[in-house]
């Protein structure tokens, strides 16, 4: 089968096309001929050497993807040859609280991921796709969609009628704003692009910022919300956009902390999060029992689709991940396997 391998060090000319022996699935394994492969901002930071620089090499990269089952071991029961199946992030967090155990499973680094023809993996690692989504869709939810999920239904749980701030329009961020009005609530979307606001708007949010044009954000949040403040942000900016996060909620509202696209590490003034009783909830991806709950979710109602930004066939898989470093995308980023 074809594969792509880091090997020989990080970086992205590092990942090499290769030809690798079909996996065989063991008793309890299923084999899974691959469809898609989506893109999340982990995968470019595991191949570039950013995410773990003690990550074992050889590694095929890549958290998420959707495909076919086309062989299962003699005691699988969970799966036929035929079903359409996505992959868990870390194979071993089935459900509840996360544990060390169930964080050294997860797909992409350290065990290897989905960009391959075949991927082989447990049985209890693997999803029923929602009959209505393309392979291409499918291959979102395992990490953005689930990430979102978690956010505001498991971690919140996210109220009709409440307000919910969203940075950016990666793929985290759509799933929250659409998952945000499923659930009845009001939305606003930041961004430095007008025509990716213009699309946010298209899918249903109510208010909209340019932060490049208006850099005092929270300000404009809290003009908009007659003072209060949103009671949700979900927060993928990191240490640059953290401070004005935690202005632009309202006394007692809940900040998930998702990404660190402007940075890691900085200063916090802890005085808002104390005198007015702020919620910081870390949010790393879900369990399984979440993806299937977003599974059922989604098979529920017909219309929320994920937003597919663009397609690359296999032949073109680093030009995709240099388009995820570019940012230009909205929504996510697929690269087509089969």
């Amino acid at each position: 089968m074809k594969a792509y391998r880091l090997q020989g060090g990080f970086g992205l000319a590092k990942l090499a096309a290769c030809e690798l022996p079909a996996p065989a699935p063991g008793p309890l394994d299923v084999r899974v001929k691959v469809k898609a492969v989506s893109l999340n901002y982990r995968d470019w930071l595991m191949v570039e050497g950013h995410y773990n620089p003690k990550q074992p090499l050889p590694l095929i990269p890549c958290s998420d993807g959707a495909g076919e089952v086309e062989a299962v071991g003699p005691a699988v029961t969970r799966f036929k040859v035929g079903d359409r199946v996505m992959g868990a992030f870390a194979q071993r967090w089935l459900q509840g609280p996360p544990t060390p155990d169930a964080l050294a499973s997860t797909v992409g680094g350290p065990l290897d991921g989905w960009l391959a023809e075949e991927v082989v993996f447990a049985e209890s690692g693997l999803v029923h796709v929602p009959e209505h989504l393309t392979n291409a869709e499918a291959a979102t939810l395992p990490c953005a969609g689930v990430t979102a999920w978690s956010a505001l239904m498991t971690h919140g749980p996210l109220l009709p009628g409440e307000t919910v701030l969203v940075l950016g329009t990666g793929g985290v961020s759509v799933f929250a704003l659409q998952l945000a009005k499923l659930a009845g609530a009001t939305v606003y979307v930041t961004s430095k692009s007008d025509a990716k606001l213009a699309r946010a708007r298209a899918l249903g949010a109510d208010y909209t910022v340019n932060y490049a044009t208006t850099p005092d954000w929270a300000r404009d949040v809290l003009r908009r919300t007659g003072g209060r403040g949103v009671d949700h942000v979900v927060e993928v900016g990191g240490a640059g956009t953290l401070a004005q996060s935690l202005r632009a909620v309202r006394m007692g509202g809940t900040v998930s902390v998702i990404g660190v696209l402007s940075g890691r590490a900085g200063e916090l003034d802890l005085a808002p999060v104390l005198m007015r009783k702020l919620k910081l909830q870390g949010v790393l991806v879900g369990s399984r029992a979440e993806l299937e709950a977003l599974a059922r979710a989604l098979s529920a109602h017909h219309d929320l689709r994920p937003v597919v930004d663009r397609e690359f066939p296999f032949e073109e898989a680093p030009a995709a991940f240099e388009a995820l470093a570019r940012g230009e995308h909205f929504g996510k980023l697929v690269i087509r396997v089969a």
